[in-house]
């Protein structure tokens, strides 16, 4: 059996994959509130974002991790083609998800259905990964422990719905980051741990990259998507921000109409008065009756 190395490079590889995992979820967090607080397209554009942020992040996560991975006695290559297909499937099925909670109507059905969904999604983008390694030697896993990864993955991807739907501060929302990060970043090496290589030397060369001709650049790649898009985040008005605003701007509107109103010339009032008064047509005095002769007494 070959040797197994999760950390080839100290801490470095874990506290680096660690801190994507968690930019990752508070990114996809905050889209996910600021989306439940939309509507209509609004809405679908910001669970589309939310979506790419915490499939990019899991999927950075893992394969920064799995640069300090390395098994004694053998090259490691990766398969192009299926390390892609992992990155745009965690995409997919965690946008699934994600859209599951954002748009259905029974929150606790759309949360089961989208936590599960998701944690599927995230267990299926790492299996998929680790199908495009490539190396000299044969790659078992022991069931319990994908088992158990998976179950992690679930009740982690569940957990973080729970957050987007029920946590709005966004105090809350980094510490359930940093505790979807822990979730996710335990669910990989528990499924690292499930691995065992049976190393058969050969002097063949292997087919696919090495991780720093095509995962380092790409996770480089990735990893500057996710700040970009937090910078992104972090500079649009959420919903009541413009609600704020508006309702402000309101006030300043009606005052110049006041200020104008209260400024009008006394003497406007008393030409207006004259003239209407010179306009009216007076009333003809109606002639007064003759008075009737009254006869002499005689």
């Amino acid at each position: 059996m070959g040797h197994l190395d999760h950390a080839a490079f100290g801490l470095l590889t874990p506290v680096l994959s660690y801190a994507m995992a968690v930019i990752g979820a508070a990114l996809g967090l905050r889209c996910t509130v600021r989306a439940l607080d939309a509507s209509g397209r609004s809405r679908r554009n910001w669970l589309i974002t939310a979506a790419s942020a915490i499939g990019t992040g899991i999927w950075t996560m893992h394969f920064v991790a799995m640069l300090g991975f390395a098994v004694r006695g053998t090259d490691i290559r990766y398969n192009v083609p299926l390390t892609m297909l992992s990155l745009l499937g965690a995409m997919l099925v965690v946008g699934a998800g994600v859209f599951c909670v954002g748009f259905g109507r029974d929150r606790a059905r759309s949360l089961l259905i989208g936590g599960l969904t998701t944690g599927l999604g995230v267990a299926s983008m790492h299996y998929l990964g680790m199908a495009a390694l490539r190396l000299h030697g044969t790659v078992r896993y022991d069931p319990l422990l994908i088992v158990l990864s998976v179950v992690i993955a679930v009740v982690a991807a569940t957990a973080a719905l729970w957050a987007a739907l029920n946590i709005k501060s966004p105090v809350a929302v980094g510490v359930a980051s940093l505790v979807m990060g822990a979730a996710v970043s335990s669910m990989h090496y528990t499924g690292m741990l499930a691995v065992s290589v049976r190393v058969e030397p050969s002097g063949a060369e292997l087919p696919g990259a090495t991780a720093m001709q095509f995962i380092f650049p790409l996770a480089v790649g990735l990893g500057s998507y996710l700040f970009v898009t937090s910078a992104f985040v972090a500079l649009t008005p959420t919903a009541r921000e413009r609600a704020a605003y508006t309702s402000a701007d309101r006030p300043a509107e009606a005052a110049p109409a006041e200020s104008a109103a209260s400024t009008q010339p006394v003497g406007t009032t008393s030409t207006q008065s004259k003239t209407s008064t010179a306009s009216t047509p007076s009333t003809p005095s109606t002639p007064s009756t003759p008075s009737t002769p009254t006869a002499a007494t005689a």
